[in-house]
């Protein structure tokens, strides 16, 4: 059901943690589900993700796609980060069982809201950055899951 390595970044979940004054926090959730996810990010002067960090309440995919989104943020660029795609995460991960997709978009949404957090605090516009949603059912379809 699961690949290895969705197995591995749930078992020992990489960058589980917050940042104390994180240049951008971005909480997620499905409300169909009950996930939560809350990525943090620090960006130094130049835009590049320094460090990464999650707390995600959920199942195991939840975790991993946590932990892997976490990973392939960290030393890229804002327009990098925000190319991680839930399609990105979930190839990196080997896949994912369809029913565990939204998990893969949880963490897209994450870094997105962080992204968004960023950009307000620092009075910027981020190209190509929409405002993220809060909860990722929101305009779903019901038979999804």
């Amino acid at each position: 059901m699961y690949s290895e390595k969705v197995m591995d970044h749930f078992q020992n979940p990489r960058n589980v943690g917050e940042i104390e004054d994180a240049s951008g926090v971005g909480t997620v959730g499905n409300a169909k589900c009950g996930d939560i996810m809350r990525i943090f990010l620090d960006i130094d002067e130049n835009g590049v993700v320094r460090d990464a960090k999650f707390k995600t309440f959920g199942c195991g995919a939840a975790v991993a796609t946590s932990s892997m989104a976490t990973e392939m943020v960290k030393g890229k660029t804002i327009k990098e980060a925000l190319q991680v795609t839930n399609k990105a995460v979930m190839e990196a991960l080997d896949g994912l069982p369809p029913v565990k997709v939204h998990c893969s978009l949880l963490a897209e949404e994450a870094i997105h809201a962080a992204l968004w957090d960023y950009a307000e605090k620092n009075h910027i516009v981020i190209e190509g950055l929409e405002k993220p949603k809060n909860d990722i059912s929101e305009g779903e379809n019901e038979e999804e899951y």
